[in-house]
């Protein structure tokens, strides 16, 4: 029993804490290159970008809606990728690609919502679906994230790229209003749940420690 109301009085205490977070403070929370956990070393920057529900509709399954984010309560979001420069990219099993993401949504219970509404339903729905830039979503599964502070889900998305296999391995987590993302981009057919989780654990630590100030 004291387990469970520590654990609620922690969350709570969080929520709290994101209340006051703003879009500049979300721009500090991916993850910087020396901040990568040490099995990603090797990574350089690749892109970096604001992501407001304009770009994310842009960016999205095909009928993405800018309008459906901000009636989900999503305010903004900002993304810092990075790729691999070890020269073995097209060998089956290699990651070439990882990033995080921050999400500012109006309300602790905005991020929940998103996170099986429109994370994993959008993916669910779609497998089939031409998805842009010769990109095939061939498949869906759901994972089963551990040692987050609060919510967490995850899939592994299986895409076809002119005929090549890439796997895309994602994990969402609830901070108070703000979702965190962490994903790891994979040649053929292969879940990387402890390597997105590692790094989703170190983009936890990251939005705490800006929540905190």
């Amino acid at each position: 029993m004291f387990e469970t109301d520590w654990e609620i009085m922690t969350t709570d205490s969080m929520n709290r804490a994101t209340e006051t977070v703003e879009m500049e403070d979300v721009e500090a929370m991916p993850l910087s290159r020396g901040e990568l956990p040490e099995r990603f070393e090797n990574f350089q920057p690749s892109r970096e970008s604001s992501l407001d529900n304009e770009a994310m509709a842009a960016h999205g399954f095909p009928g993405s809606d800018a309008e459906r984010f901000r009636r989900m309560g999503r305010i903004g979001g900002h993304m810092r990728e990075f790729v691999s420069v070890v020269p073995s990219f097209g060998t089956d099993g290699v990651d070439f690609m990882v990033a995080t993401v921050a999400h500012l949504f109006e309300t602790p219970d905005a991020v929940h919502k998103w996170m099986h509404e429109v994370f994993l339903r959008d993916f669910e729905v779609n497998v089939g679906a031409d998805i842009g830039s010769n990109l095939r979503l061939v498949g869906s599964e759901r994972l089963e994230p551990a040692g987050f502070f609060d919510e967490a889900v995850a899939l592994k998305a299986l895409h076809e790229d002119n005929g090549r296999l890439i796997s895309v391995t994602i994990v969402d987590f609830r901070v108070g209003r703000v979702l965190g993302v962490a994903f790891v981009g994979t040649l053929g057919d292969h879940a990387r749940l402890d390597e997105a989780t590692e790094l989703a654990v170190a983009l936890e630590q990251s939005i705490v420690s800006v929540a905190l100030g």
